[in-house]
């Protein structure tokens, strides 16, 4: 019996060890991947801490969230989808336009690196108003002639979801081309009958890069943030909002969130359309490139009602810039920080997260310190409590160098402005954030225009009434527990 229970116990033991130096050959590997990545070093080291730092759990979070198992597949997609990125390149009919004193390097460098033609003679809309712009927007759609194309970060089965499939499909009904990519991620607890009752209706209905376990992998890398909608090519609407109601409607005590979006006439349309074709593309495998969706010399209505626009401009030359995981570069942050670095009045900035790269913070600390007047308004109560924090930790690091710092009260703000010297203004989908710049596929419209920019100054100023003023020396004497709590996230801030 002993040498029984002796054999049984050197089995064991035996066992023991193997899936020990299994795990630790396992945990070197993947360490060994991460390195060969060529991130960078800090998200290197926060992928190596995390790793080592919690077995077996590290490696499940990795092969989920870490891992770039997407890359090479997006790559020979997003080549492919150079295809139609080309194809508006026959119908781009502009001559250089008229571009504000000291923005021609923000033109150009969009130009070179993105291919984002500068379209003149635009009429551009902006709405903070969620209402106001479903309002809008619902009445664009049911007078397209031709076609509606669709595509947001969240399309959600509830009253405003509804409200917007039922144009569609009614549009459908009546011979009108209905494109819908919503992405898979952003709309993983939405039910699949919900699109399904569209798809019956003749809507074409695509998610972008479908995912086997959404509930497992909500925070997954590469998806598609992009808020566009293109009408026969004429009207285009780009920025925050999704289709949700809580982007629309207020909820009790909670107030609808405040975001701001922009709707677009002239050629600067064409821009969305390409945009949008590119991913339709990649989500539904269809090439759509026909001359019948680019209408050239489109003239920008000065007539016409838009319901609730809290600015309206016109003959504004616009950019529109995307950004995708998988480019060498990343386009819209590049641009960001440009605007930023050749501010030499004011920058006013609108985000709800505020987790900047290495290059955004470098870039607001020296603008500011430049003599700029930077300021940043973020939300005072946070939809994801973890964002918060992480927020928190890079404040005081802005306000030393002197940029001021405000928190929205009334409501959520998802709003993602920015307007600098009355020259130019950046509304789109992309965050201040890790996620936005380098993982996910975000869209900006550059809008060079002074009426406009001086509007959407007034406008920051105006919602500067509903914030409260951070002040440094309150803000570094937090309590002990605040400022360690917040300091620990930042470690892991480059995975969230």
């Amino acid at each position: 019996m002993k040498r029984k229970g002796a054999k049984e116990m050197e089995f064991n033991y035996i066992i023991y060890m193997s899936l020990f130096f299994a795990y630790i050959v396992a945990v070197i590997s993947v360490a060994l991947v991460v390195v060969l990545e060529n991130r960078q070093p800090v998200k290197t080291v926060s992928w190596l801490l995390v790793i080592s730092s919690f077995p077996i759990v590290g490696l499940i979070l990795y092969a989920f969230f870490g891992r770039n198992i997407r890359r090479s597949v997006l790559v020979s997609r997003a080549c492919r989808t150079q295809l139609a990125r080309r194809s508006a390149h026959k119908f781009y009919r502009s001559d250089t336009p008229e571009i504000p004193e000291g923005q021609h390097h923000l033109v150009s460098l969009f130009r070179r690196q993105s291919a984002a033609f500068p379209f003149a003679d635009n009429r551009v809309d902006v709405f903070t108003s969620g209402s106001c712009l479903l309002s809008q927007m619902l009445d664009d759609m049911r007078a397209a002639r031709h076609h509606i194309h669709i595509e947001f970060y969240i399309f959600e089965d509830d009253e405003v979801g509804h409200e917007v499939r039922k144009c569609l499909m009614e549009k459908a009904e009546q011979g009108v081309e209905i494109r819908v990519v919503y992405d898979d991620v952003g709309c993983w607890n939405v039910p699949a009958r919900f699109y399904n009752k569209m798809k019956k209706a003749g809507v074409e209905v695509f998610g972008f890069l479908p995912v086997r376990f959404p509930t497992l992998t909500r925070k997954v890398n590469y998806r598609n943030h992009r808020k566009i909608v293109v009408i026969d090519g004429k009207v285009g609407y780009v920025g925050g909002f999704n289709l949700a109601d809580r982007y629309f409607k207020d909820s009790g005590k909670k107030r609808a969130w405040r975001d701001t979006h922009l709707r677009l006439q002239g050629n600067a349309v064409l821009g969305l359309q390409r945009a949008f074709l590119a991913d339709w593309h990649v989500a539904s495998g269809r090439m759509v490139s026909d001359e019948k969706y680019f209408p050239v010399d489109m003239i920008a209505s000065r007539e016409g009602e838009v319901h609730g626009a809290a600015v309206s401009g016109f003959g504004a030359v616009v950019q529109i810039v995307t950004a995708i995981p998988t480019g060498k570069r990343f386009d819209i942050m590049q641009g960001l920080v440009l605007m930023l670095m050749r501010a030499k009045s004011y920058c006013y900035i609108q985000s709800p997260y505020f987790i900047p790269t290495d290059r955004v913070l470098y870039a607001l600390q020296t603008a500011a310190l430049a003599g700029v007047d930077v300021r940043i308004m973020l939300p005072e109560c946070a939809d994801k409590k973890i964002l918060a924090w992480a927020s928190y930790s890079y404040l005081s690091d802005v306000m030393r160098a002197g940029v001021r710092v405000y928190l929205y009260q009334p409501a959520f703000l998802h709003s993602k402005m920015w307007v600098s010297d009355d020259a130019v203004l950046s509304c789109g989908s992309t965050n201040i954030d890790f996620r936005s710049f380098e993982h996910n596929f975000e869209i900006n419209a550059f809008v060079y225009n002074t009426g406009i920019a001086r509007k959407m100054r007034a406008q920051f100023i105006d919602d500067q009434q509903n914030c409260r003023l951070l002040n440094l020396e309150r803000w570094v004497t937090r309590s002990a527990w605040q400022r360690i709590g917040t300091s620990l996230v930042r470690l892991f801030t480059p995975l969230l």
